[in-house]
């Protein structure tokens, strides 16, 4: 069950910056993970989600702003992607232990809350992409964590294991009790589950609950009834426009820098 809105933040980004190669990547930006609630964050590539959740972790430092974390916060990672060599003997049994020495007991009650204790001795480089995907967040269950962090979660998946991979993170939230910080690449499909919605494009370009989906045919042809239910269209009005490398202009294209001074 999700705790009440009042908790403290596990994670919170105020006003944080960040620029690299002469090259802002993020401006401005805040943000605030409690427990018990989902945080997505859309936006198109190259947008800097993946770079505000490795700030929200600790893995890069802003430029400017600041970054809080919840003394002795425990964190679980699921990366965007995890690249294997293909001749690398790795079975998912010896994956679940790489960084850390887990107990048979710890890695099986991991892979049997994710569905995947029957992949135990399967090899790496044979698992589909919904199973590695499981195999994964089995893997970032280990530490108990107080924060889930997911980057794309659902890459790789088709869209009958996108839903089920959502209804599972949904689980693991109402059942742990963590806060979940999860990255999309997707404007228009969100978790109809997701608290609370943060669209970026170096910036925050808005921020709220997501719509619940509509009836519209084509989403139930597309996915139908159950799937409907399960995904969102998320919309939005901007009270600025974007050039093409993600600037915000004027009504006339202009950048806030080529602004003649009043």
């Amino acid at each position: 069950m999700a705790e009440p809105a009042r908790a403290e933040p596990l994670v919170t980004l105020s006003g944080v910056g960040l620029s690299l190669g002469g090259r802002v990547i993020l401006d401005g930006v805040d943000l605030a993970v409690k427990p018990g609630r989902i945080v997505t964050l859309i936006g198109p590539n190259g947008a800097g989600k993946t770079t505000l959740i490795r700030l929200a972790l600790g893995l890069l430092k802003p430029d400017r702003g600041t970054v809080r974390r919840r003394p002795n916060l425990r964190v679980g990672y699921l990366p965007q992607k995890l690249r294997v060599d293909p001749v690398l003997p790795l079975t998912v049994k010896r994956l679940m232990g790489l960084t850390a020495r887990v107990g048979t007991a710890d890695r099986r009650r991991a892979l049997a809350e994710v569905g995947a204790a029957h992949l135990e001795r399967a090899a790496v480089q044979d698992l589909s992409g919904g199973e590695m995907q499981r195999v994964m967040l089995a893997r970032a269950l280990l530490r108990e964590p107080d924060l889930m962090v997911l980057d794309e979660p659902i890459q790789g998946v088709d869209v009958a294991g996108q839903l089920a991979l959502y209804d599972l993170i949904g689980a693991i939230r109402d059942r742990h009790g963590c806060g979940i910080l999860m990255v999309s690449h997707d404007l228009h499909m969100v978790m109809a589950a997701t608290d609370d919605v943060l669209c970026i494009n170096r910036h925050v370009c808005c921020h709220g609950h997501p719509e619940a989906v509509s009836q519209h045919p084509e989403y139930l042809a597309l996915f139908g009834p159950r799937a409907a239910g399960s995904l969102a269209v998320y919309t939005h009005h901007h009270d600025h426009h974007h050039d093409l490398h993600g600037d915000v202009v004027d009504e006339h294209g202009l950048a806030r820098n080529e602004r003649a001074a009043p």
